[in-house]
């Protein structure tokens, strides 16, 4: 009697098993939370926003009230009639599945990366195909391969920008390539910039969004959940660009305007928000540092764990000995040394052995999980 679109195994997996048997506390090396890691916010400063009696009379608008349009606006620099607010990133992506696509047809999304994208395309009934991402002294997209993967009912390419977890941003010759690419085959691109804002090195060849671009019907997307750190208050955005942009915006005023999901208080207090991101974004900065040379210091006590070096995000990917599984290595962690760590094929590495942990986590945690881990990979031989 329910769809076949939530046709998903829901089972516990055997690390969830792990977690659920274990009565001592462990040291949670994924935290990626900003609520609950230990940042300071700026309370009265939030709270101030929401006091505005407006917020109390509904006056809906489809693609968000003009006032919050034009603070977005004004934050990537483009015309406010490019921005349309949603409640979520995921929102965003279904808005735009249900744009570009038809039931059956398929959207390119990078391999590695967060696994969300089946879900969200799965419940507009649109199939997900992957490009690889590989791994040389830095991580690149594979042009040729994102091509090969193009079929007739291709209809859009996904860049997450910088990649999670992976953290590698797209560079100036591979954005040349793609546009190139979608302009051959008439496909969109959408670009997951949520942690744009969080460079961990420098990079002039990097591109830090695509706000500007022009070469191909663009979505950017972003929001106050990793720009301010503030996930639970639910406002997120996307800026069209590119050819065919003002048709595209028309279409999506019917969708938006089907759904109007973005509440009243949230664009009323966005000003105090945005404002309250800029002691929220340098205290995650200085952890994001602080941790990565943490990690850094740790590993090179353990021949065993190589670091693939971020270039921006909250996660770091270590890749340790395959004298065990992924699974193998992080039940081991949870059960005989009390650390949770995600393993790389929650992600979809294509090939084993890596380990993902959040460069967010409080430092007292991430330090002593750090010591435990390198003394499993040393007991590990």
């Amino acid at each position: 009697m329910f769809s076949s679109r939530l046709n998903w195994h829901a089972g516990t997996n055997p690390i969830a098993q792990a977690l659920a048997r274990r009565v001592s506390p462990y040291l949670d090396l994924t935290q990626s939370n900003p609520t609950r890691a230990g940042i300071d916010y700026p309370v009265a400063g939030i709270v101030s926003g929401f006091g505005d009696a407006r917020m109390l009379h509904y006056a809906p608008q489809a693609f968000g009230l003009p006032a919050a349009r034009e603070q977005i606006a004004a934050l990537h620099g483009v015309d406010p009639q490019r921005v349309v607010l949603t409640a979520s990133s995921s929102e965003a992506y279904a808005w735009l599945f249900k744009l570009l696509a038809d039931a059956g047809d398929c959207v390119l999304a990078p391999r590695p990366s967060y696994p969300l994208f089946e879900y969200l395309a799965a419940l507009e009934s649109v199939r997900v195909d992957y490009y690889p991402l590989h791994y040389d002294h830095g991580w690149f997209i594979d042009c040729a391969a994102l091509e090969a993967r193009i079929t007739p009912r291709t209809r859009a390419v996904i860049l997450v920008n910088p990649n999670n977890p992976t953290g590698s941003y797209v560079k100036r010759d591979e954005l040349e390539r793609l546009g190139a690419i979608c302009r051959r085959h008439g496909l969109a691109i959408i670009s997951d910039e949520v942690f744009a804002d969080y460079a961990i090195t420098e990079d002039e060849r990097r591109v830090p969004t695509l706000a500007g671009f022009g070469d191909a019907l663009t979505f950017c997307l972003n929001g106050l959940s990793k720009l301010a750190g503030l996930p639970q208050m639910k406002l997120g955005w996307m800026l069209a660009g590119g050819p065919d942009a003002s048709e595209a915006l028309h279409k999506l005023e019917l969708i938006a305007d089907t759904y109007l999901s973005v509440g009243a208080p949230v664009q009323f207090a966005l000003a105090a928000l945005l404002a309250a991101r800029v002691p929220v974004q340098a205290q995650i900065r200085e952890r994001l540092q602080r941790n990565m040379a943490a990690l850094r210091a740790g590993i090179e006590r353990a021949p065993g764990i190589s670091l693939w070096p971020p270039e921006g995000g909250w996660y770091a990917t270590l890749q340790v000995p395959r004298v065990r599984s992924e699974e193998q290595w992080t039940l081991d962690l949870i059960e005989k040394h009390g650390v949770l760590v995600q393993p790389g094929f929650y992600y979809d590495f294509e090939r084993e052995a890596f380990l993902v942990v959040s460069l967010l986590t409080s430092p007292d945690i991430f330090d002593e999980g750090m010591e435990r881990l390198v003394a499993a990979v040393h007991a590990a031989g």
